[in-house]
Parts: C-alpha cells; sequence; structure tokens
C-alpha cells in the first residue's frame, strides 16, 4: 500500500514539475516568422508590435485566366495578393500563378497560355532576389509546359496586429526549451559593448544596426535577423542575356520583372547596380531605389523583422510602384 502511495505521488510530482515546466516554456515555442522559427527566437522579444494598413477583402480576389487583364508569375512574395491590391484598387483584373505551378517559362508558354484564353496584356515576372536566377534558368533550358493546377484557398486579409494577448500551449516542451536557451545565449552576447552580429543558425544571422529602432517596432529593436540564404553579390551581365532571351518567347505581351530585393540587399548591401541596369533594358522597376527611399524616410517594418518577407506596408509599396510602372 504504502509504495503504491509513493508510486501515485511520484507520478504526481512528474505531472506538476511538467505542467509547471509546460506553463513557462510552451508559449515561447510558438512562431509566426520564418526567422524566429528556424532560428527558435521568441516572437515576444523579435515580433512586430506597430499596426499594419488594413486591407479589404475584395482586392485579394483572383480573376480567372480568360478575365484577366495582368498575370502575375510569382513566388512566395506574390502568394499572399498583397502587392497585387493595388492593381485591382486601380482597375485591373490579376490573376496569380506560383512558379511552384507553372514550374518555369517554357518554349512553348506563348502556345500554352492562349489555350488558357489569356487576353491580358500584362504578364508580370515576380521572383525574390535570391530565386530569380534559377527560375530563369530553369525556363531556358524548359522545352515544354508542364503545369500543376493547384487551386490554392480563398485569402484573407493578413492582420493589421498579431494576436499576442491569447498564449499558445500547442508547440513542444524541447523547442521552448530551445528558444529560451538561445534567447538567454543572445542576452549575453549583446550585452558585450563590441556585439555587432551572431550566426543563431546555419541558416540565421542578427544583426546589430545603428539606426534598427528607427525601422523597426520589435522589443529589441537594436537587432535585425536576417537569412542567410538571401544572395550577396550583385548579378554579372548573363543576367541581362538570359532576361532578354526569355523575352523573345513572349511576343505580343508587355513584360514586367519585379525583382524584389533580399532583406539582407535592402538594409545591409544597398550599393548593388542590378536594379538600376535592369530599369534601362527593360521593364524592372527599380524596387531597390524604392526601399532605400523607404528606408532613408524611417518607414518602420518594411520588412517584418521576424521574417524574410516585406509587411504589408512594403508589399503596399511595391504595389504602388509597379502600378505606376503600368501607367506609364
Amino acid at each position: 500500500m504504502r509504495q503504491a502511495k509513493l508510486f501515485f505521488l511520484l507520478v504526481l510530482s512528474i505531472l506538476i514539475l511538467y505542467t509547471i515546466t509546460g506553463f513557462y516554456f510552451l508559449p515561447l515555442a510558438s512562431y509566426e516568422g520564418d526567422l524566429t522559427r528556424i532560428g527558435k527566437l521568441p516572437e515576444i522579444q523579435f515580433g512586430w508590435t506597430k499596426p499594419q494598413p488594413a486591407i479589404a477583402p475584395a482586392l485579394l480576389q483572383q480573376s480567372s485566366w480568360s478575365e484577366a487583364d495582368v498575370l502575375v508569375i510569382g513566388d512566395s512574395y506574390s502568394k499572399p495578393h498583397l502587392w497585387q491590391s493595388v492593381l485591382v484598387s486601380h482597375g485591373l483584373k490579376v490573376h496569380t500563378e506560383d512558379w511552384i505551378n507553372v514550374q518555369a517559362v517554357c518554349a512553348d508558354f506563348q502556345s500554352w497560355l492562349s489555350s488558357l484564353k489569356f487576353k491580358g496584356k500584362y504578364v508580370i515576372l515576380e521572383n525574390a532576389e535570391r530565386g530569380v536566377e534559377g527560375n530563369l534558368n530553369k525556363s531556358l533550358e524548359c522545352k515544354n509546359m508542364r503545369y500543376r493546377n493547384y487551386a490554392y484557398p480563398q485569402l484573407a486579409p493578413p492582420d493589421t496586429l498579431p494576436d499576442r494577448a491569447r498564449t499558445d500551449y500547442s508547440g513542444q516542451l524541447s523547442v521552448g526549451i530551445m528558444t529560451r536557451l538561445h534567447m538567454l545565449e543572445y542576452e549575453y552576447l549583446g550585452s558585450k559593448p563590441a556585439f555587432k552580429t551572431w550566426q543563431v543558425s546555419k541558416e540565421v544571422r542578427l544583426e546589430r544596426l545603428a539606426n534598427g529602432c528607427e525601422l523597426f517596432s520589435h522589443p529589441r529593436c537594436r537587432d535585425v535577423l536576417f537569412f542567410n540564404e538571401d544572395r550577396m553579390n550583385d548579378f554579372d551581365d548573363s543576367m541581362y542575356k538570359k532576361m532578354s532571351t526569355l523575352e523573345t518567347r513572349l511576343p505580343g505581351l508587355v513584360v514586367i520583372w519585379a525583382v524584389v530585393p533580399d532583406k539582407s540587399t535592402a538594409y545591409l548591401n544597398p550599393n548593388k547596380l542590378f536594379w538600376q541596369q535592369a530599369k534601362e533594358h527593360f521593364l524592372a522597376p527599380d524596387l531597390l531605389s524604392t526601399f532605400r527611399e523607404a528606408i532613408q524616410d524611417k518607414t518602420v517594418d518594411l520588412y517584418r523583422a521576424n521574417d524574410t518577407h516585406l509587411s504589408t506596408l512594403g508589399f503596399l509599396i511595391m504595389g504602388q510602384e509597379l502600378s505606376r510602372f503600368i501607367d506609364k
């Protein structure tokens, strides 16, 4: 009887300890941004806090192939349809396809597009800087279109503020513990006067910006997360030859190149010449200059501090530039 009582007390103690531990660590295991998730750092310290613009649901709606004025082929920067909402607000009908579906702009792209009854005038090829060359090379090597007809669900407008008031206990305890340990390491390293950068993980690094708190709203705003896969070097001249070759596959269409600067480029390495030179040779808005102007004007959270992507405001700035480009 005594052994059974001791066993019960032991199990009860373990459950109480796990519950107490879980209440402390589990909320740390919930992430909103890619960089906080990969780097295992808490959203409460690195998540944005300034309200973002509200987007009307009607502006996110997808037009059919046959009724669209504009075809967008893009990556995760186009998937939320946020920058496209500016085009829609100006009366354009937009159909967006993910590069995952289209796969490449192959040699028979023009005839394939005609078979889908597309009668629009504009094709916008959107890519993040770090991915544009890969999609371009794949397209130039591709002979026949192999479209994946995957329908994405109807998109809801993004939150204007993150809901961090509700505690989330759905994460893994081990992840929460690792996040707390990373935070302790950050606090130790970041307290040193000479601190400049920290390699958080293989994929994520943290950089201390002199004016970080003028540009970001997260509590630890002096320090900003960046993705190690961001492109460090500028493009060489072969890039323009490839772009020109691809455009020959789209006669009769207005091709617009929307290359989105990587977050590291916008904040840390803004002297690249690609956007300026591409604008001289192609219909390619200089998004780097547009974003640099916003940064110099101290636009807060142009990119999300906890992510590689633009904020809602950043996407709207991108959409306004593309809309002006089309209007011209």
